[in-house]
């Protein structure tokens, strides 16, 4: 089954890309091409000036710059909160203990959780565990933080919250976001362009002020 068919697409620096479409249309596969958990056949891409192939050096030198917020959390079961989110700042940054605990408290207040630093994933709701999964992707400092559909089962108050969080380390840090969301409060928040697929195609993209009704009626829910 061919998934992607002609998708070329440019994401500069510190951009904000939202990438919606119909169920089934590739938006997670191009997002999960990106950093090598999905194997392209054909063509090229290219992740801050790194070429992704098959070589693990490739593979690991862009794992390290990017972060990841995935659909299904991906949380180490066995860990506490607070570790799930320094193992990778100790692993990759070389930060101490006392280092990486305080910048993984910091995430935590930011998505609204640091009352959970000592308990387990499985005792956290299923959108705290999502809040989690994303001070974990941003913990990192990532160049570019990719985010799978990351507000489903997180309260409507908190999803603006961590969308103005997203937007303001963007803004900072130059940090470059790519985004897969269906919903439209969300994506206005946070991106400033958007691409919509339908089919494996890339069908349009634009600046997101410039998104039409026509579009949102179909594409997006409101």
């Amino acid at each position: 089954f061919h998934v992607l068919r002609d998708i070329d697409l440019n994401v500069r620096v510190g951009e904000r890309v939202v990438i919606c479409g119909p169920s089934g249309s590739g938006k997670s596969t191009v997002v999960r091409c990106l950093n090598g958990l999905e194997t392209h056949e054909k063509g090229l891409i290219r992740v801050d000036g790194i070429e992704l192939t098959r070589n693990r050096q490739s593979v690991a030198s862009i794992r390290a710059e990017v972060g990841m917020v995935f659909q299904q959390f991906n949380l180490f079961p066995h860990l506490t909160v607070l570790n799930n989110l320094t193992l990778g700042p100790i692993k990759s940054r070389g930060l101490s203990r006392e280092a990486a605990d305080a910048r993984a408290m910091q995430y935590l207040e930011r998505v609204h959780i640091p009352e959970q630093a000592h308990k387990r994933p499985g005792q956290l709701s299923g959108g705290q565990q999502q809040q989690l999964a994303i001070a974990r992707a941003l913990v990192l400092d990532p160049s570019v933080l990719i985010m799978d559909e990351p507000t489903e089962g997180i309260q409507p108050t908190i999803v603006q919250e961590i969308g103005d969080v997203i937007k303001t380390l963007s803004q900072e840090h130059g940090m470059t976001v790519v985004l897969v969301e269906q919903k439209l409060p969300f994506a206005r928040r946070v991106a400033d362009h958007y691409v919509i697929l339908d089919r494996g195609r890339l069908m349009v993209q634009g600046a997101m002020n410039e998104l039409d009704d026509d579009l949102i009626k179909k594409y997006l829910t409101v």
